[in-house]
């Protein structure tokens, strides 16, 4: 049987999946959830283009990364301008139907998990907010034994022929991302003197920005919905987000700024 717009996007089953826990008493309750299951969307494409974008970096193919890179940072602008959607609930909405969101939160979105530490962030216990054994935790811990973005691009720069010291090349996947001065200086003289490879640098800082500026939009989001108070799930809530602001995960390419 030939697929009709119905049947191939399935929109039977997705449109079955928006199942407030007030049963529908809440009128509010209906977008938070819609909200939601469209970040998880844009997280499950953001992570198959970053899987495509370190295929590329390692080819190596420019053309490709960036094409790549220029979709990321779209969907990116996408998920920002979704805050304004979900802050035209008021705090009196949100806490009409938030004491049945029980222990769940978006702490333990293992999506965003997971492309965090695609990208390179690689902090302790990323996974502990998973269960213990779970197919979820064991996906970010897959991506904890990876090489990273930032890891993929140093392999790129190396294949195009810059010196990128083999202990650098070679280390721990599992460890954060440290800031080499070996790397700081060849990417300097890629700034002055490689128009090319520097597009691709500054594609990456755009990414690193991007994310800071979602973090920032969603601790602005959080504060002027629950203030202060304790998270969904028993989270640090506003405090912990604010944490997570202006923690680069590429550190070379923004500690070079001073020495251009």
């Amino acid at each position: 049987m030939p697929y009709t717009y119905t049947s191939y996007l399935r929109l039977d089953e997705l449109l079955d999946l928006q199942t407030p826990a007030s049963g529908g008493k809440e009128h509010d309750e209906m977008l938070f959830i819609v909200i939601h299951q469209v970040y998880e969307l844009w997280f499950k494409q953001v992570l198959h283009e970053v899987d495509l974008l370190r295929q590329a970096f390692e080819k190596p193919d420019r053309p490709l990364a960036l094409a790549s890179l220029k979709r990321i940072l779209t969907i990116f602008k996408t998920l920002v301008s979704q805050v304004d959607i979900l802050e035209t609930m008021t705090p009196v909405s949100f806490l009409s139907f938030r004491d049945r969101l029980d222990s769940a939160s978006g702490f333990q979105s293992f999506q965003f998990r997971e492309f965090e530490v695609a990208l390179g962030h690689r902090a302790p216990g990323i996974a502990d907010r998973l269960p213990e054994g779970s197919p979820e935790r064991r996906r970010v811990e897959e991506r904890l034994n990876q090489r990273s973005l930032y890891d993929s691009f140093l392999r790129f720069l190396f294949l195009n022929g810059y010196e990128i010291p083999a202990d650098v090349l070679s280390r721990d996947a599992s460890l954060p991302v440290a800031e080499d001065e070996r790397v700081r200086q060849i990417l300097v003289r890629i700034y002055h003197s490689d128009p090319e490879s520097r597009e691709v640098c500054e594609r990456l800082v755009d990414l690193d920005e991007g994310l800071q500026e979602w973090r920032y939009r969603h601790v602005k989001m959080v504060q002027r919905t629950i203030g202060m108070k304790i998270g969904t799930g028993g989270s640090a809530g506003v405090e912990y987000l604010k944490k997570t602001l202006f923690t680069p995960l590429f550190p070379d390419l923004w500690a070079i700024r001073t020495a251009l």
